[in-house]
């Protein structure tokens, strides 16, 4: 198993690139840093994961997230953003057609919500647009049922859809993390949104807004 997976590996699951018998934990503390979240690290650089096109995992610094006015103009440190200003309101936990607001979104990740992005304009999308959504939908599947979100309608706290703001065919953002692809790779983007389900400030699973 080559270095930079197992790094990812040790990010995303605690002991596991110990355990991977790979990089000593000198190694992983030269690329990460401690959170004030004691289960979480900190990115001191974005990982290339090694796949077959470039996929970047990184930690833009948090920023602070009051609840603003809708159209309220805000500008975000990452792209997608990862925490920040948003709405009062945020988007029921589904799958959409349509994109939702990034100032909606950012709030569902306060909720500890892992939400999936697409965008079939981006570069090198093309034909492979309908192919990167099933693969969001497949790792969505992957979450096991949240015991958060029980006797809701909910089944876990996801959200899949188009942003024309993204700059890749493919991201997917918790909070405090995001990943930006420009293709689809099963197993990191399972990886993601398991390990990163359910990190935001807060822990709510009732559902949101499903029409803006």
């Amino acid at each position: 198993m080559n270095r930079p997976l197992l790094l990812l590996l040790a990010l995303l699951v605690p002991g596991a690139l110990l355990a991977a018998g790979g990089c000593s934990s000198d190694a992983a503390s030269a690329d990460a840093s401690a959170d004030a979240s004691p289960d979480r690290v900190r990115l001191a650089k974005p990982i290339i994961i090694d796949a077959r096109c470039r996929i970047e995992i990184d930690t833009p610094a948090l920023l602070d997230s009051p609840h603003v006015a809708i159209d309220t103009p805000v500008t975000y440190n990452s792209n997608p953003p990862a925490s920040g200003p948003h709405y009062p309101i945020w988007a029921a936990f589904q799958e959409y057609p349509s994109p939702v607001d990034r100032r909606y979104y950012v709030h569902d990740l306060e909720h500890g919500a892992v939400v999936l992005l697409h965008n079939c304009a981006a570069k090198d999308a093309g034909a492979e647009c309908a192919a990167n959504v099933a693969g969001l939908r497949a790792a969505v599947a992957s979450v096991p049922s949240d015991p958060l979100c029980a006797g809701t309608e909910v089944r876990v706290r996801t959200i899949i859809t188009p942003d024309p703001l993204l700059d890749v065919p493919l991201a997917i953002v918790a909070w405090g993390w995001t990943y930006r692809a420009d293709c689809l790779d099963q197993p990191s983007l399972n990886a993601f949104v398991n390990a990163h389900y359910g990190q935001g400030p807060e822990a709510v699973c009732a559902n949101g807004q499903p029409q803006f």
